[in-house]
């Protein structure tokens, strides 16, 4: 008998035609999820929109000429302060244990009078919460981390996005005998890779991530390098890694058909053979360069890597499936869509560079562009020099804005010394000559943004170790919020920054409802302190109506073994030893938020305490169960938590 190199299937198995369908239909299928996640995000997505000033706020650059004054004048129209409205007094005192920040001894009727003739009419940002409150208790297991950086949440969305290919790649099929669906699934599912790793992706302002919480991408906060591992670039790299499996089941499968048949060398030869193996090896290259060695080490090599890859991939592809053509062209359109949008926000400028020794940080500032972004978003920034390396020009770093747009500084950047570039960059500012503003050296540069505005990576309590993030606020409202607590580390206090300084220009608006504001910062060493105490000095008096509170924690003990003290006492700041209390912090917002009662800025009621984190990734694990330790009762109280995470680390 003779010998049948057939193989026998032992599923009945769908033609070619029927395959393409199933693929199409399981890939609408997942549309269809990510539409019913854009439902459930567009209240928050109309609330962000609610002033027509917003629309291009967060999205283009631009600049204003200011006329500048020594006093600002804005009168009231319609209404006055509410008798408890909080004063600069109060702002720059502790309260004791059981008062109040509005009580008559921290007080200051002369300002709250003059605020009767100073602020504009309330015009208060709507407030939506992440999450209903009778829903708050019911997702608790959400909040668990089965590593650092990585929840429950993650892992279920995971699983269901698995469990659907897994269905479309075992459907009347077998892997063994018909390698054909893993290639059709893993050409079916390529758009979503493109979709959820380029910056300026669809996804975004749909679901409401951004792209630096959607794809590869390592980016910087302050001058530390960021892995942007959480959000949905654990997605992007889960769907890819699939996307690796199932072209390489694709491969072997007919691999070993034309090996028992005796036609290997015969088949290999022919020309869609032989692309679909040029595919087979860009794919694991590309693989191969983003595992976490390269990545963390090299990722001068990663990225170039893949976009070589990608170059290679789609008319590889193409060649070796011409049926493949949809798939492929929507790859295309996607990262087309993503350099067109870049072109749009990129600005070629002059940035002046001074050295802040202390902090071992460099401030670029950027006169020009001086409008357009929203507090906490970030650049992509690209100096025009030798003095950063021969080939250092080429290279593009995002980076944290620390300043507040519309202001008269214009843009700025705090980049810390902690790698080749931004060392040779802090070396270069060293070197340079000295301006009427100080030490200073004027460079060309490119600043490509801002990012981080599709939606924010806000979530209730409940839900507070989902996603961590990096890039910026997106849709959430900062300034809808009862109270605010920043708790950051290091080089993250460029994140407070922004945000503070947002939140009083628009608390001096009339257009916040915060009511308290506390600032937490975690340095190694108090000295770090010194270059930006006057700003924090200045925050603390410029927001005459609402209370912050700044409390700096140094960890390693100053030379000589003496207590350091700033240059400038001020009731509103304390320095100390020791790592923060995060929970005393968090409860001590909470009570002064709750101490304050309801007013104007409630309209009715609370609207919630922000928990902003920007630090590394312990920190951020840290406030998160801070956070959920907090009493529900407390939680209610204040009309429940929502935080913000900004992590970095390599």
């Amino acid at each position: 008998m003779p010998y049948n190199s057939t193989i026998t299937p032992v599923t009945p198995q769908l033609s070619s035609t029927r395959t393409e369908k199933l693929v199409t239909h399981v890939a609408l299928f997942l549309v269809i999820v990510i539409g019913f996640c854009v439902l459930l995000r567009l209240p928050r997505a109309f609330a962000r929109f609610w002033r027509s000033s917003e629309w291009l706020t967060g999205h283009v650059f631009w600049h204003t000429s200011f006329r500048f004054s020594r006093t600002k004048t804005l009168r009231m129209r319609t209404k006055s302060l509410p008798d408890n409205y909080p004063s600069e007094a109060s702002s720059t005192h502790e309260p004791k244990e059981g008062a109040s920040d509005d009580s008559h001894t921290l007080y200051s009727h002369a300002k709250k009078n003059e605020g009767k003739a100073t602020l504009t009419e309330f015009n208060f940002p709507p407030h939506v919460a992440t999450c209903p409150a009778f829903l708050r208790r019911l997702v608790m297991l959400h909040r668990i981390r089965l590593s650092p950086g990585f929840s429950v949440s993650q892992a279920a969305v995971m699983t269901f996005y698995f469990a659907t290919l897994i269905y479309a790649a075992f459907y009347k099929s077998s892997p063994f005998s018909d390698p054909v669906r893993a290639g059709w699934l893993a050409a079916s599912q390529l758009p979503f890779v493109f979709a959820l790793g380029t910056k300026n992706n669809i996804f975004g302002p749909l679901i409401g991530f951004t792209y630096e919480k959607v794809g590869l991408h390592f980016v910087f906060i302050s001058g530390q390098e960021v892995i942007s591992g959480t959000q949905l670039n654990y997605l992007h790299r889960f769907v890819g890694r699939l996307i690796v499996i199932a072209v390489n089941i694709h491969s072997l499968g007919y691999f070993y058909k034309w090996s028992i048949a005796g036609t290997f060398q015969q088949s290999i030869k022919k020309p869609y053979a032989i692309w679909g193996l040029v595919a087979l090896v860009a794919f694991d290259c590309m693989f191969f360069f983003t595992l976490s060695f390269w990545r963390n080490r090299f990722h001068n090599i990663m990225l170039p890597t893949h976009i070589i890859g990608i170059s290679i991939i789609i008319p590889a592809i193409w060649k070796h499936q011409p049926s493949t053509l949809p798939w492929m062209a929507a790859c295309l359109g996607l990262y087309g869509l993503d350099h067109v949008c870049r072109m749009i926000k990129t600005r070629i400028t002059t940035a002046t560079i001074r050295p802040l020794s202390e902090m071992n940080t460099t401030r670029v500032e950027v006169a020009y562009v001086n409008g357009g972004w929203r507090a906490g978003q970030h650049v992509r920034l690209r100096v025009f020099s030798f003095g950063v390396g021969w080939f250092g020009w080429t290279e593009v770093h995002p980076f944290t804005i620390a300043s507040v747009a519309d202001g008269e500084e214009g843009l700025v950047l705090l980049i810390k010394k902690s790698g080749r570039w931004t060392g040779q960059l802090y070396e270069m500012a060293k070197s340079s000559g000295y301006t009427e503003a100080g030490q200073g050296r004027r460079v060309k540069v490119m600043v490509e943004g801002p990012y981080g505005s599709s939606l924010i990576v806000s979530l209730p309590l409940n839900l507070a170790h989902v996603l961590n993030s990096i890039g910026g606020p997106c849709h959430a409202i900062f300034a809808s919020y009862s109270a605010a607590v920043f708790i950051v580390g290091g080089s993250g206090i460029t994140f407070a920054l922004s945000s503070i300084q947002d939140l009083i220009k628009q608390d001096l608006a009339g257009r916040s409802r915060v009511k308290t504001i506390t600032l937490v910062w975690s340095v190694q060493d108090p000295a770090t302190l010194h270059p930006l105490l006057p700003r924090l000095i200045s925050m603390i008096q410029e927001s005459i109506y609402t209370p912050i509170h700044i409390a700096v924690h140094y960890t390693r003990a100053p030379s000589g073994g003496e207590k350091p003290r700033p240059p400038i006492v001020h009731p509103g700041l304390t320095l100390s030893a020791g790592r923060p209390k995060i929970v005393k912090s968090l409860e001590a917002a909470l009570s002064r938020a709750v101490a304050l009662g309801q007013d104007a800025k409630d309209e009715g009621r609370v609207s919630g305490m922000l928990v902003g984190v920007c630090g590394p990734t312990g920190l951020g694990d840290d406030v998160s169960q801070a956070v959920a330790a907090i009493d529900p009762g407390r939680r209610d109280q204040v009309g429940g938590i929502e935080m913000h995470e900004e992590v970095f680390g390599l």
